[in-house]
């Protein structure tokens, strides 16, 4: 079912059209498939995001000088929600490519931008957002990858692990160590995939999201040029945490999403699903179960719709970033819980896609901070800490 939305202008509501058209025709009908495909060959669906760049869906939040849409924030979250909401690989994607643009648009010089964002918002490459590390997940100041500056360029050495797109990426936005100075000792480059001495470990074995392929990035005397470096040297956990603000709203629409898709399924099938001699979606208990997951994806929407716009005016968001994350990917979690339990044993089966939806909702409380991590966020927002 449709949902309503109120968009800022014309051209952002035939966007949604067109993406609607898009999850419909293109993404629905192949995301079981392509899933059950990936598990067991690890199969990536580079197609799916050649096709959804050239629909100019990999650049949304950019500016159209270098390539961008132009579009508000909250509209490029919408578009996730809709993608998200038939195939959250795919929507995900798209938020992990626009993260890892991220750091050049904002902290790149202006030569930077010029010559490196055109190639990223063209809609043909794909970025990846080499950030995490086995011992160093959310604390990103105990990073052990470091760069050695050598000349007019730095060494890479280390791994990184949990890298979504790894191996199919054109690109790495990686932070690593470039002094033993805690965390303002970490800086940020943009490393070409084809750079000798990048390679990657054996796709990790999940439980969902088989189509986000992950990995460890392994650098190995990995040499880039200083004016790949982003940022100050020793300013990378600053731009990380920033990027992540946003990036957290991604992840926030995309679980929501998500959770729309499992509610409307839900809710077609309490219809047409009879017992003793009426449908099920007639009993008051399951009518109320149908309620509660609606009303929980109107909140989580709301959320991350408030803090995209505190975003859009240029206000600080972090808070409410990491609110909607965590209201928006519990929702998920509880909603494709209660899907299952709509369509009983018919759920537990893969005849139906909530189950992917339900194995999917659980990756969103851990990723880009656990919600651990969101809620301690929160109370020192709250708190004055």
């Amino acid at each position: 079912m449709p949902v309503e939305r109120l968009m800022p202008t014309d051209e952002s509501a035939d966007l949604i059209d067109l993406v609607r058209e898009i999850t419909e025709k293109e993404l629905r009908p192949r995301a079981d498939a392509s899933e059950a495909a990936a598990e067991k060959s690890d199969a990536f669906p580079r197609d799916v995001f050649r096709m959804l760049g050239q629909a100019g869906l990999m650049s949304l939040p950019y500016p159209e000088e270098f390539g961008g849409a132009g579009q508000p924030f909250e509209v490029y979250l919408q578009v996730l929600e809709e993608l998200s909401s038939a195939w959250m690989a795919a929507g995900l994607g798209i938020s992990v490519h626009t993260l890892t643009c991220y750091p050049v648009f904002t902290y790149g010089t202006d030569e930077q931008k010029a010559d490196l964002l055109p190639d990223m918002l063209s809609g043909e490459t794909l970025g990846a957002y080499a950030l995490s590390e086995t011992q160093a997940g959310s604390d990103i100041a105990s990073m052990t990858t470091r760069a050695r500056r050598d000349g007019d360029d730095y060494v890479i050495n280390g791994k990184k692990a949990w890298i979504s797109h790894a191996g199919h990426a054109d690109f790495y936005t990686t932070f690593a160590r470039t002094s033993d100075d805690g965390g303002r000792g970490v800086s940020c480059f943009i490393v070409p995939a084809d750079t000798p001495g990048l390679s990657f470990g054996a796709p990790e074995r999940k439980m969902g999201l088989h189509g986000d392929t992950v990995r460890e990035v392994i650098y190995e005397d990995v040499r880039v040029p200083a004016s790949r470096r982003i940022g100050e040297e020793g300013q990378g956990v600053p731009i990380a945490l920033a990027g992540l603000d946003s990036g957290r709203l991604g992840i926030a629409a995309g679980a929501t999403g998500l959770a729309q898709g499992a509610l409307d399924l839900a809710a077609l099938y309490a219809v047409e699903r009879e017992q003793f001699g009426r449908p099920i979606a007639s009993n008051q208990g399951l009518a109320f179960v149908i309620a509660d997951m609606a009303a929980a994806i109107g909140a989580a929407r709301a959320t991350y719709l408030h803090a995209a716009r505190l975003r859009d005016a240029g206000r600080s968001f972090s808070k409410e970033a990491a609110i909607a994350k965590l209201v928006a990917t519990d929702a998920a979690m509880k909603v494709t819980t209660d899907a299952v339990q709509v369509l009983g044993g018919a759920g537990y089966t893969q005849d139906f896609p909530v189950e992917r939806y339900f194995r999917e909702a659980k990756v969103t409380q851990i990723f880009e901070g656990t919600n651990q991590i969101q809620r301690l966020v929160i109370s020192r927002h709250v708190l004055g800490r």
